[in-house]
């Protein structure tokens, strides 16, 4: 068995496993909070690679590390932008404020590895430093933001593309059954026809818009306060940092960061997380509202709506034979109600900070990013798995559309507003259809209810006005 390393900090030594890259700092962190069990989003980890490349080839550019210990810096670095040490990031989401814990253990793995790359052993600080060298001219203040701001754009970026699958099953639902009338409803009672395309194509156009409102937040995460060292004045790092640290962060990883109009504004403030929060929180309450129309089209089928049908994906019930729910659309509300949830926490987080820099930058982080993960995770599943498979029960809407009274409403410009109701509540006392009453009482003759409540005459009801 590998003896334990002696590693050193500003409170004294520990014993820290051999086999670990992270060290002392990352060892009281873990003892110090061990509350969650939860670990860090890998778009955090890999943003904070990305970061801890481009500070080191800065400084090696400008005079800040010797070209020896900044290329094994950045290699390191690169190898952690791949994924190699996800395991090595140990730190609990809920930890000591600001993120320095966790910032502390990139610092550690990245100087571990650089030192084996050097040939060195680990923890063999005085040749190459997780303070002094990888983190040369920066702090976890404005590290920390600028990674988390750049682990969003990462997160939003697969999210959109998740968002756009959803939409486009959604839209092609709107063609299939776009010559299918139905009942609308308001309020949940009968209102004048639609089609079934037309209420599917309604909710692909709601995601298409909301899409069409990310570009503001992602330029606001695009200006990264990196450079800006403790409070903003960038103290300890060598001059021209700032420009090319943030120069070399967009080239490595394709994104159009920017640095900070103000440097002392992006260290006070995290509103760039809120605003992706609440872009979030505005997503998740449209796919409610879409879970819950799918859940409620397809209820019954004797004793519910059952107009359309949803792919029947596994068994319903442990007691009850052949029931089949909607659960897809259940979890996507889930799923959905996680995200409000943790926009909850985000606002409570953001507001948070005092003075000269927010502290509770972890946990507003962490949330933007799982529950972009979460939705960027599921929404291509439920496209799949219950939006494709959809079918209209056309039994049924037509059904629904022929016994609505409410189809009555285009009589109002021939008969007026209160023969219409009159007749309408005739209607719905005997039992007997609209369609009867107005030939019985010679209000009109059937070629005119033919023309005016016809199924051609329906279907172009459901046709906006231009």
């Amino acid at each position: 068995m590998v003896p334990p390393r002696l590693e050193k900090d500003s409170l004294g030594p520990r014993e820290v496993p051999d086999s670990a890259y992270w060290g002392i700092q990352t060892l009281r962190a873990r003892e110090n909070f061990p509350v969650s069990g939860l670990r860090a989003s890998r778009h955090l980890i890999r943003a904070y690679a990305f970061l801890k490349l481009a500070s080191a080839r800065a400084n090696v550019e400008l005079g800040g590390l010797d070209t020896e210990r900044g290329g094994a810096i950045g290699t390191a670095a690169e190898e952690m932008a791949a994924g190699r040490f996800d395991g090595e990031i140990v730190i609990d989401v809920f930890q000591a404020g600001a993120g320095t814990s966790f910032h502390m253990n990139v610092n550690e793995v990245l100087a571990n590895r650089a030192l084996e790359i050097l040939g060195k052993p680990r923890g063999d600080y005085a040749t190459l430093s997780p303070n002094d060298h990888v983190n040369r001219g920066q702090s976890t203040n404005d590290t920390y933001p600028s990674a988390a701001q750049v682990g969003t754009l990462f997160a939003l970026a697969q999210l959109k593309g998740a968002v756009g699958t959803l939409s486009e099953s959604l839209r092609k639902k709107g063609e299939e059954f776009a010559r299918l009338p139905k009942a609308g409803r308001t309020h949940l009672k009968d209102a004048m026809p639609v089609t079934l395309g037309a209420e599917f194509h309604a909710y692909a156009t709601a995601l298409t818009r909301i899409l069409e409102g990310l570009p503001p937040v992602e330029r606001a995460l695009a200006e990264i306060p990196l450079g800006g060292s403790a409070v903003g004045s960038g103290v300890n790092s060598v001059p021209g940092f700032r420009g090319r640290a943030v120069a070399e962060y967009a080239r490595a990883t394709a994104l159009p960061l920017v640095v900070a109009r103000d440097p002392f504004e992006t260290m006070q403030s995290r509103w760039p997380l809120g605003a992706a929060s609440a872009w979030l929180r505005t997503l998740a309450l449209e796919l409610v509202r879409i879970a819950n129309d799918l859940r409620l089209l397809s209820s019954g089928p004797a004793t519910g709506f059952d107009e359309i049908r949803l792919p029947e994906i596994q068994p319903g019930s442990s007691i009850m034979p052949a029931k089949v729910n909607p659960s897809a659309a259940e979890c996507l509300d889930m799923v959905a109600f996680h995200v409000l949830g943790a926009d909850a926490a985000t606002a409570y987080a953001v507001a948070a900070g005092q003075l000269e820099i927010n502290v509770m930058m972890p946990l507003a982080a962490y949330e933007v990013l799982f529950s972009a993960e979460i939705l960027a995770n599921y929404l291509p599943v439920f496209a799949r798995t219950c939006v494709d498979g959809i079918t209209a029960n056309r039994g049924r809407l037509e059904q629904y559309l022929v016994e609505s009274a409410a189809i009555a409403t285009v009589l109002t410009p021939r008969l007026g507003y209160l023969k219409v109701a009159e007749l309408l509540h005739d209607a719905e006392r005997s039992g007997r259809p609209v369609r009867e009453l107005l030939v019985e009482r010679g209000l009109l003759t059937a070629a005119e209810v033919e023309s005016l409540l016809g199924e051609a005459a329906l279907l172009k009801l459901t046709e906006p006005v231009p």
